[in-house]
């Protein structure tokens, strides 16, 4: 893990076949935090890319690399602070070409903070 005590995994829930519920727990007191901004926290939107690709690993049992995203909305900013824990929706595809195709949506409540589909390939 790339990312280390930046979140710590609370559960996976396997929905069905291809869909997965992760719950995480951002560690407000990161050092990340204290660039990105000192007294107003915003998770970093590479981060977010990261701990997707690390559930996405941790799932399929694989170690996984990037191979390209033609879609990252962010629709709202991740304050650790006021919200701390995040809701990951992952809808994966195993490609014929030994790629993994991933579809995310990241909650924090309600709110939708992330839309993301990614490719990546087994390392």
């Amino acid at each position: 893990m790339l990312l280390e005590n930046f979140y710590k995994v609370e559960k996976i829930d396997n929905l069905d076949s291809n869909k997965y519920e992760a719950y995480i727990h951002l560690n407000k007191g990161h050092d990340i935090f204290k660039g990105h901004f000192p007294n107003n926290p915003i998770t970093p939107g590479v981060c977010m890319v990261q701990i997707i690709k690390d559930l996405t690993s941790q799932v399929k049992g694989v170690n996984l690399s990037l191979i390209s995203s033609n879609n990252i909305k962010f629709m709202a900013v991740i304050n650790p602070v006021n919200n701390p824990g995040l809701r990951l929706s992952l809808e994966l595809k195993d490609n014929e070409d030994g790629t993994i195709s991933v579809k995310n949506i990241t909650y924090f409540d309600e709110t939708v903070a992330l839309k993301m589909s990614a490719i990546y390939k087994i390392k």
